[in-house]
């Protein structure tokens, strides 16, 4: 018989984690029938786009070589087999003693020779990691998988055919989109402030991936508005300074100072909250293994009666949990600072509610030092209730914010914080199940889980690397970057940009404004014209919840099936990826964590192969 075909559209880390995991499973499921896999993208299969060795050598991740990736492990709770692999620190360490063979780029080599597992490699490193894995998978592929390569893109779908932009196709028994990060066009509001902006000859640059954008038309000492303080704005602030030719050197007590080139504009930074997000910690648990997860578990939640709300029911417990790994932490690693045991305490803080008067009487009791004590709100917003007079003494302000956050995430003596960081990375890898099991209110799901929460999370738990926050403190002294504070606001007048903030009185005037963020997930605005034409015409569905969209495209949780319109799914089409209903993570996995992404690659890769094997008796129209 010939051969099944499976086209999936998007060959990055997301994609190739798929191919890898049809691969370990078909032995099982496949037996003696044949499968061709063609992987569509126009960047190389393994780094995708967003991994493209391609790019800038300033930009790096912002996860540690110890923390990535994309093996599976005992820990990995799935029907299929576990395939391991090293992490990328490990493919590092095989690399230097020549145990991995691998062709690497010459100016990587300095890096991989000076590497250690807690630092922050290059996105270049990473591309070489990925483009290495993919080569991996295709030497283990069993007899009977071939895959073949289309370095193009898809552009639409017409009944089985996949049409492809170089004028190719594919009969595709199998679709798979695993597409990453929705690129969307600039939202109604956004797009007004566009056209309005250009009227007067003003330059916008909406959300968008910053590797893609071209800024090299912002000029030279130009006063910029950027709204958004998370990594993206870190990738732009690296790119418009250093990667302009300005220089930073070691200062002899410690911090950095910045050499201008000359060919800076100066930035002026906001956002919502005001501060970047958390240096990532640079070290390692103290105390003893953290038990997880401990409140925020499956049993507690199904004790909860009815439809969840995710502030009233969920948000306690998980509140909960974060407060459990911090003080878990605190205890086991640093006994000086309670004034109870581990044991004592832990049995008591059981008992009682999140946030009660008993619970913060237990607390002030065990925990004599104020700044041992975690406070989430204050966590969450830093600049809530402050005022300044001056942008001056705004200014100062947050210099010591961001330099006291660089001295908790340098000083062993605060690993309470990785203890809450680890909790929460439990806690978010838990919410997609949550999710498919329907019980959350639709409305809270949306504003509170995919809004309020997400954010918090990225502030809290995937900001930069220590070195970007110094940085921007380096810049800030050179007159390069200026905060401009927190509920940052925009308007247009008398055809100039006018940028303010409740932080402080005045106001900044600029002819640029970018906006530092990646677009939310927006399947109705995607730009990518093959989701574009799925969507127009209805193969294709945003995720709408009681009649709010969510932006994401529409799949069966349980399987990763395409729902249609109408709701129904479609038999032999599936989609994996942080914007879809399954909510994955999009970030990379950590060793010895039983990844989310994992366990969903597994489940739908056994899907199609067990929808596979029937098409091949008697192949059946959609």
């Amino acid at each position: 018989m010939p051969p099944a075909q499976l086209a999936i559209i998007g060959a990055g880390p997301r994609g190739v984690g798929v191919l890898e995991r049809l691969s370990a499973n078909a032995p099982e499921l496949l037996g003696d029938a044949r499968l061709v896999v063609h992987l569509v993208d126009p960047f190389p299969p393994g780094p995708g786009r967003i991994w493209r060795y391609e790019q800038s050598p300033l930009l790096r991740m912002n996860s540690m070589t110890e923390d990535v990736t994309m093996f599976t492990d005992e820990t990995v709770q799935i029907d299929g087999p576990i395939g391991p692999g090293p992490s990328l620190f490990e493919w590092v360490e095989r690399l230097r003693a020549g145990e991995v063979d691998h062709v690497l780029a010459e100016d990587l080599r300095e890096e991989l020779n000076s590497l250690a597992s807690t630092d922050f490699p290059t996105r270049r490193l990473q591309s070489a990691y990925l483009g290495w894995v993919y080569r991996k998978v295709l030497t283990d592929l069993p007899r009977g998988i071939e895959v073949v390569e289309h370095h193009t893109r898809a552009t639409h779908i017409e009944g089985d055919v996949v049409w492809l932009a170089d004028g190719g196709s594919i009969a595709a028994d199998i679709v798979v989109l695993t597409v990453g990060h929705l690129d969307a066009e600039p939202d109604p509001a956004e797009q007004g402030l566009a056209d309005e902006a250009a009227g007067h000859g003003l330059a916008y640059y909406p959300a968008g991936y910053t590797a893609d954008v071209d800024y090299a038309a912002v000029p030279p000492g130009e006063h910029v508005l950027v709204r958004g303080f998370g990594l993206a704005f870190v990738d732009l602030m690296l790119l418009l300074t250093e990667g302009r030719g300005g220089r930073f050197t070691e200062l002899p007590g410690g911090g950095l100072h910045y050499e201008p080139s000359g060919r800076e504009p100066v930035l002026h930074v906001g956002s919502r909250r005001g501060v970047p997000y958390h240096a990532k910690p640079g070290y390692r648990l103290q105390g003893e293994p953290l038990q997880l997860p401990k409140f925020f578990t499956p049993e507690a939640i199904a004790e909860i009666p009815g439809e969840l709300d995710f502030r009233a029911d969920l948000w306690p417990l998980i509140a909960k949990e974060l407060a459990w790994g911090y003080y878990s932490e605190l205890f086991t690693g640093h006994p000086g600072r309670v004034s109870l045991s581990f044991a004592e305490f832990a049995a008591q803080y059981a008992d009682f509610a999140w946030d009660s008067a008993e619970m913060r009487a237990l607390i002030e009791r065990a925990v004599p030092g104020e700044d041992d004590r975690l406070d989430l709100d204050r966590l969450d917003r830093p600049l809530t209730g402050k005022r300044f007079d001056t942008a001056e003494a705004f200014g100062k302000h947050l210099r010591e914010y961001i330099e006291a956050d660089l001295a908790r995430r340098a000083n062993r003596e605060y690993s309470a914080d990785l203890g809450a960081f680890m909790a929460m990375l439990s806690v978010y890898g838990r919410l997609p199940g949550l999710v498919a099991t329907g019980r959350l209110d639709p409305r809270s799901q949306v504003s509170d889980l995919d809004g309020w929460f997400h954010g918090f999370f990225s502030y809290y738990a995937s900001g930069p690397p220590p070195r970007r926050l110094e940085e921007l403190l380096a810049l800030e002294q050179a007159g390069v970057v200026s905060f401009l504070g927190a509920e940052m606001r925009v308007t247009l007048e008398d055809g100039r940009y006018v940028g303010s903030s409740v932080s402080f009185p005045g106001e900044v005037e600029a002819s640029t404004l970018i906006e530092a963020r990646l677009p939310a997930a927006s399947l109705s605005r995607a730009s990518d014209g093959l989701l574009r034409q799925l969507r127009e015409t209805g193969q294709l569905a945003e995720e709408v919840v009681q009649g709010l969209p969510s932006g994401r495209i529409h799949t069966r949780v349980a399987d990763g099936r395409v729902v249609r319109p109408d709701g129904t799914p479609q038999h032999r089409w599936f989609s994996l990826g942080p914007h879809t209903s399954a909510r994955s993570a999009g970030a990379f996995t950590r060793p010895r964590t039983n990844s989310v992404s994992f366990r969903q690659n597994d489940a739908v890769a056994r899907e199609i192969l067990r929808t596979i094997k029937p098409l091949l008796r008697s192949p059946c129209p959609e």
